[in-house]
């Protein structure tokens, strides 16, 4: 009985083959693991932002009444209230979405904006307190 040339190495692609379907299988999990993670993420985002607004827009209600309209928000977003705090006009509250591995948990700030940090000058035109190198004022 002799062996056929190449006789050892018969169904070693199919053995390659199962491997690399195997390893693409991985990659594929765990791209959908981490994109579930990020949508996880973008929606807390969006509820804590959303969230954080409507208890700011509701401040003078009291801190009650307008975390509960937070609450509400947060909750027709998909997502969960960890935290609500409101002080003067600002509020700020905490937002959570996924669970398990991919929970996460998201602070926003609203309130009044502060003071501009531009100035406007004689013409009305808004700029930067940078100089300008041309010499030629910033218009």
């Amino acid at each position: 009985m002799t062996a056929t040339k190449g006789g050892r190495d018969r169904g070693s692609a199919t053995v390659w083959s199962v491997c690399l379907v195997a390893v693409l299988c991985v990659v594929f999990g765990v791209a959908l693991a981490l994109g579930q993670a990020v949508v996880a993420r973008h929606r807390a985002a969006g509820g804590a932002d959303l969230a954080a607004l409507a208890a700011a827009d509701h401040w003078t209600e009291g801190t009650t009444a307008a975390c509960a309209l937070a609450d509400r928000v947060a909750r027709g977003q998909g997502t969960r209230l960890v935290r609500c705090a409101i002080v003067g006009e600002t509020s700020e509250v905490t937002a959570a979405s996924g669970a398990g591995p991919f929970r996460a948990e998201v602070r926003a700030r609203a309130g009044p904006a502060g003071p501009a940090a531009a100035f406007a000058d004689s013409a009305g035109a808004v700029g930067s307190a940078r100089s300008d190198p041309t010499g030629n004022g910033l218009r």
